[in-house]
C-alpha cells in the first residue's frame, strides 16, 4: 500500500477551493487554527472539534532506556506529549 501525503500548500489549495477563499486567506486561516490549537495545548488545555477529533496533552512518565550505540543504561525524562483522538464522524469517513 502505497501512502499519499498531503503537504501544507496542497491542504491550503483544498481549504481555499472549499471555502471559497483565496489561497493567501486559506493559508491566514489554516495558521490561525493550527496557532489557536497550539496555544491550548502549551496551556495544557484539550481542544475539541466535534466530528473531528480532539487534540489533548498527555503525560508519559520518566524511564529507563538505553542508547542503541553503546547499549549503556540513561534515563529518559518525564515529559508532556501532543496526543490526537479521532472522533466517529471521522473514523467512519476513513472507513
Amino acid at each position: 500500500m502505497t501512502e499519499n501525503k498531503m503537504n501544507k500548500s496542497e491542504l491550503v489549495s483544498a481549504i481555499a477551493e472549499q471555502a471559497g477563499l483565496t489561497k493567501t486567506d486559506a493559508a491566514k486561516a489554516l495558521d490561525a487554527t493550527v496557532a489557536a490549537i497550539t496555544t491550548a495545548m502549551s496551556k495544557g488545555d484539550s481542544v475539541a472539534i466535534i466530528g473531528f477529533g480532539s487534540f489533548k496533552v498527555g503525560e508519559r512518565s520518566a524511564r529507563t532506556g538505553r542508547n542503541p550505540q553503546t547499549g549503556a543504561e540513561m534515563q529518559i525524562p518525564a515529559a508532556k506529549v501532543p496526543k490526537f483522538t479521532a472522533g466517529k464522524a471521522l473514523k467512519d469517513a476513513v472507513n
